[in-house]
């Protein structure tokens, strides 16, 4: 029978090592700027996105998941957007 101690010093398979610890490390960073660059050139995400919190601020509804499925659903949304994108466009 294994002595605690002795279960500590045996090597975890599901730890990384110092170098895919780098590596993940690498990725992440990478991910993040690529996401980053990636919202900063579609609009229409932020507009999805503060549009669909600002009802929820207003509306209050008491199921979110039930109001998110018809806000996103909802076949009038792309027009939305791209309305609020043409708006957008003409301000700036």
């Amino acid at each position: 029978m294994e002595t605690p101690l002795s279960l500590l010093r045996r090597p975890d398979p599901g730890v990384l090592s110092a170098a895919q610890l780098e590596q993940l490390r690498k990725f992440k960073i990478q991910t993040r700027i690529a996401n980053e660059k990636y919202l900063r050139t579609h609009k229409e995400v932020e507009w999805l996105i503060s549009g669909f919190f600002r009802e929820i601020f207003l509306k209050r509804p008491d199921n979110i998941l039930e109001f998110a499925a018809d806000y996103f659903t909802d076949p009038r949304l792309p027009s939305k957007i791209h309305m609020q994108l043409i708006k957008d466009k003409k301000v700036a």
